[in-house]
């Protein structure tokens, strides 16, 4: 009989362990028990970047660290290396889908990036690029837009190109809005039918003092960061000193407040013609991915060709002998002679093997 004593005991039990329980309930509560394949870790929310750790970071001259990056394995990887702030850029319209320009990317696709990697960085600052043609009719547009960007996409900031006023103007609306924005002057690829390409910028008098002017501008509508894209590095000197927030370099040498270079582009994953096509010269290569990744499927192709993959050991689920005689006389009731065969077969290839196997030892 259960008294009111023993359900004392256990209310207060449960209150007391109350947080430990809710917490291994957050963690567990979707991962079945024989589950076949694992993910990251749960990442601990007081970890997580803020415009509050960027600002801390910038005032002690510690270097900020940015990586664009398009899909749920990359941001694992961000994730697990403290990258600072993880951009889901506007550049996947060429890295990953194909095109020459920023250009063709829909909002649409942008948001199924965003949503991917907010999966799986859980530390990183999460930033979304606004893409061409989602922007620029009005300031309400832009606003709409990052509102999605945000609500629909999981990032925690956005990014929009340019410094021409309605760009301004736009980045002033949006922040208004409660959004935090960061930036983007010199190379602004999206503008590439006005630069004529893909072109460096500040590199003449007008052309350097527009760079720095931009960039206060962008300051002053409220960003809480800018990138400097493809300047000379004194001109990128320049604007960070003038500017009371972080600058972030892609090509603009070692005067910033950080850096940031597209995941694909430092792993070197750029065994396609068309990665090496639109990899820019200031890319350094930290790894040689892409020839691994060559290599290994390669492997894995003769492997397959040859009938060595899989193995014993990559054929993990059992049988028992029982079971596989009642399956074989089940198939020939059912009038299926040559599958009972197969499975016969099988059972007496595996048994052999496994024979070769205990020898070996």
């Amino acid at each position: 009989m259960v008294t009111f004593s023993s359900i004392s005991k256990t209310v207060r039990f449960i209150r007391r362990n109350s947080n430990s329980v809710l917490t291994h309930l957050r963690c567990m509560s979707n991962v079945p028990e024989n589950t076949v394949y694992g993910g990251p870790k749960p990442q601990n929310p007081s970890h997580r970047v803020t415009l509050t750790h960027l600002r801390q970071k910038h005032k002690k001259n510690e270097p900020i660290t940015m990586v664009t990056a398009y899909d749920y394995p990359s941001a694992v990887h961000l994730d697990t290396a403290g990258i600072d702030i993880c951009l889901v850029g506007d550049s996947a319209s060429m890295v990953v889908h194909g095109y020459d320009t920023t250009l063709p990317i829909t909002l649409d696709e942008m948001l199924v990036h965003c949503r991917a990697v907010a999966r799986g960085a859980k530390r990183p600052l999460l930033v979304g690029d606004l893409p061409f043609g989602t922007y620029e009719s009005s300031a309400q547009q832009a606003v709409d837009t990052a509102v999605k960007v945000l609500k629909e996409g999981g990032m925690d900031a956005i990014k929009l190109e340019g410094g021409a006023p309605s760009r301004i103007t736009a980045a002033k609306a949006i922040v208004e809005a409660g959004i935090a924005v960061m930036g983007h002057v010199g190379l602004t690829p999206q503008a590439i039918s006005v630069l004529g390409g893909f072109r460096p910028q500040g590199r003449n008098v007008d052309s350097a003092v527009k760079v720095v002017e931009t960039a206060m501008a962008l300051q002053e509508a409220g960003c809480f960061s800018v990138v400097l894209e493809c300047v000379p590095a004194p001109v990128a000197a320049a604007a960070t000193s003038a500017l009371r927030i972080p600058t972030i370099g892609i090509g603009a040498g070692p005067f910033c407040s950080g850096q940031v270079l597209v995941y694909h582009d430092l792993l070197g994953m750029m065994q396609h013609p068309h990665h090496a096509k639109v990899t820019p010269k200031f890319c350094k290569q930290y790894a040689h991915v892409g020839d691994v990744i060559n290599k290994a499927l390669l492997e894995y192709k003769e492997e397959v060709t040859n009938s060595s993959f899989p193995s014993s050991a990559h054929s993990p689920y059992k049988i028992g002998a029982t079971e596989i005689d009642a399956f074989v006389h089940q198939l020939q009731k059912s009038g299926l002679g040559d599958a009972a065969s197969a499975a016969a077969d099988a059972a007496q290839k595996i048994e052999v093997t496994k024979s070769q196997d205990v020898e070996r030892q």
